[in-house]
C-alpha cells in the first residue's frame, strides 16, 4: 500500500506553496506528479513530503536554469566559436537592448513620414569605413557567400584556385555552399600551386571569379598564388565579377597594435575586387553578421534576391552592429573600446599578473595537484589568421583525473571554460579581464573540489 503523500496535499504543504508562487501553479504541479510517478516506478512508497517537494524543487530549479549562460573563456581562443566568439562593446550591447525593447523607426523615415530602408545606417558607415560604393548586410558571412553566388552564378559557373576550397568548423564546405547557392564550381590550379594563365584558361566561360579565405590553415613551402589585383584585372578584362570572401575581414590594419596584417576590406576593394563579404563577429568585434561592400550596381542586385529577405538581420542585431561600426571612426581609442581588440592586443605582462592572483585561489580548490603558472600561447580563432599566436600566461593544473578537474570547472555557478593538454588543465588568463577577475575568484571560491 502507497503511502505517498497526494499532489493536492504537497500543493497545500507550505514549501509546496512556496513551490507554486516562485515557478507557477502549473509548473510546480507538474513537478510533484513527476516526482511522485519516478518514486513509484523506484519502488520508493514510504517517502514523506518534505522529500517530495526536495526532489520537486530540485527538479524545478534544473528547469529554470537557463540553456545559453555566461562563461569565463580561459581556453586560450579570443574568437571561440563554440563560446560566441568576438565579445561585443557595452555600446552595442545597450544599443541592442533598446532596439528591442521597444518599437523602433527600423523601416520608417522619420523624415518623409513613410517607408524607410532598415540597412540605411549601416551602408552610410561600410561607405565611410571601406570606400565603398554601397554596402548591404545578412545574418552571418556565409550567408553573405550564398548570396552572392545565387545573385550572380545561379545555374552558371564560377572559378575557385584548389588551395582555396576550404573546409571550416562542423563539416562546412565552400563546394556546398557553391552547389546550395546554385552555382557549378570550377577548380583552377593545384592545391599549393595556382596561376594567373589557370584563371585565364576559364574566365570566357564562368560567371564569376571567386577567392577565399584560408580560415583555420596555411599552405607553406613550395606555392604560387595569383595577386589580387592581378586576379581582378582578369575578371575585368572577361566582363565578369571578382569575389572575395575575406572571412574574418578587420575593417584596420591590425598592425598598428602589434599584430600581424589582415588584408582589410578597403584593401580587396583597391585591388579591384567588385564584391567583399566579411563577417561581423570575429576581428570586427561586433554582432554575428555578413557584410558585402562593393560596386552599386551589384549591391542593388543582391538586395533584389529574394534570399535577401530570409537572410536579413532583425532590429536587435542591425542596432549593435551600427554601435560598433561607428567605434571605428575613432581609431585612437578603438583598442581600448573594442573587446575583441582590446583582448588579442593585451600585453604579456599584464596576463601574467592576473595569473598571478588567481593562482592562489586555485591552488586552494586543488590541494592535493601541481598548480603553477606556465608560459602558454593564445590563438586568435574563428580562421582568423590561423598560424599567429599570441604570447600568455595560464594557470595549470596536474595530477590524475583532469577530466574530472576540467567537468568541475564547467559545473560552476559561471562556467569556466579551459582545456586539458600535455598532461594537466591549462587556464589562460588572456580573456579574464580585471573587472571580472574578482567574479571568477568568487566562482572558484565559493565550492570546494568534491562538494559537487
Amino acid at each position: 500500500m502507497s503511502h505517498l503523500p497526494s499532489v493536492d496535499a504537497t500543493l497545500r504543504a507550505p514549501e509546496g506553496v512556496l513551490l507554486a508562487e516562485r515557478f507557477g501553479r502549473a509548473a510546480a504541479t507538474a513537478a510533484i506528479r513527476a516526482t511522485l510517478a519516478d518514486l513509484r516506478a523506484d519502488g520508493a512508497f514510504a517517502t514523506g513530503l518534505v522529500d517530495v517537494l526536495d526532489r520537486a524543487g530540485d527538479f524545478l530549479l534544473a528547469q529554470s536554469v537557463a540553456g545559453q549562460r555566461p562563461v569565463f573563456n580561459m581556453t586560450g581562443t579570443v574568437l571561440h566559436t563554440n563560446l560566441g566568439r568576438a565579445p561585443i562593446p557595452p555600446e552595442a550591447a545597450e544599443a541592442a537592448a533598446r532596439a528591442m525593447g521597444q518599437a523602433t523607426n527600423l523601416e520608417f523615415d522619420l523624415a518623409t513620414g513613410k517607408r524607410g530602408e532598415r540597412e540605411a545606417p549601416l551602408r552610410a558607415l561600410l561607405r565611410e569605413l571601406t570606400g565603398a560604393e554601397d554596402a548591404t548586410v545578412v545574418n552571418n558571412n556565409a550567408a553573405a557567400v550564398l548570396l552572392m553566388l545565387n545573385t550572380v552564378a545561379d545555374g552558371k559557373s564560377v572559378a575557385v584556385s584548389r588551395g582555396e576550397l576550404i573546409e571550416i568548423g562542423g563539416a562546412f564546405r565552400i563546394p556546398d555552399v557553391m552547389a546550395r547557392a546554385g552555382a557549378r564550381l570550377v577548380e583552377v590550379g593545384t592545391t599549393n600551386r595556382t596561376h594567373a594563365r589557370d584563371f585565364r584558361t576559364v574566365a570566357a566561360d564562368v560567371a564569376a571569379i571567386m577567392r577565399v579565405h584560408q580560415a583555420n590553415y596555411a599552405i607553406s613551402g613550395f606555392t604560387a598564388a595569383v595577386p589580387p589585383a592581378e586576379l581582378a584585372a582578369i575578371a575585368a578584362g572577361a566582363g565578369i565579377p571578382l569575389l572575395d570572401d575575406l572571412g574574418s575581414g578587420s575593417l584596420v590594419d591590425l598592425a598598428r597594435w602589434g599584430l600581424p596584417h589582415e588584408r582589410t576590406p578597403r584593401e580587396a576593394l583597391a585591388d579591384g575586387a567588385d564584391l567583399v563579404s566579411f563577417s561581423g563577429d570575429k576581428l570586427l568585434g561586433g554582432p554575428q553578421a555578413g557584410l558585402i561592400v562593393g560596386r552599386a550596381d551589384l549591391i542593388k542586385r543582391l538586395d533584389a534576391n529574394p534570399l535577401k529577405r530570409a537572410l536579413r538581420l532583425d532590429k536587435g542585431r542591425l542596432a549593435a552592429l551600427e554601435a560598433v561600426l561607428r567605434l571605428y571612426r575613432d581609431p585612437d581609442r578603438l583598442a581600448q573600446r573594442l573587446p575583441a581588440l582590446r583582448l588579442l592586443t593585451r600585453a604579456a605582462d599584464d596576463i601574467a599578473a592576473t595569473a598571478g592572483r588567481v593562482l592562489p585561489a586555485v591552488a586552494a580548490a586543488f590541494p592535493g595537484m601541481v598548480v603553477e603558472l606556465r608560459a602558454c600561447k593564445s590563438q586568435i580563432g574563428s580562421g582568423a589568421l590561423p598560424v599567429d599566436l599570441l604570447p600568455s600566461v595560464a594557470v595549470t593544473i596536474a595530477g590524475a583525473g583532469l577530466d574530472a578537474v576540467s567537468a568541475w570547472f564547467r559545473g560552476r555557478a559561471m562556467p569556466v571554460i579551459g582545456r586539458i593538454q600535455d598532461g594537466a588543465f591549462w587556464l589562460d588568463c588572456r580573456c579574464l579581464e580585471q573587472e571580472v577577475e574578482s567574479a571568477f575568484l568568487d566562482t572558484i571560491s565559493s565550492a570546494a573540489v568534491g562538494s559537487d
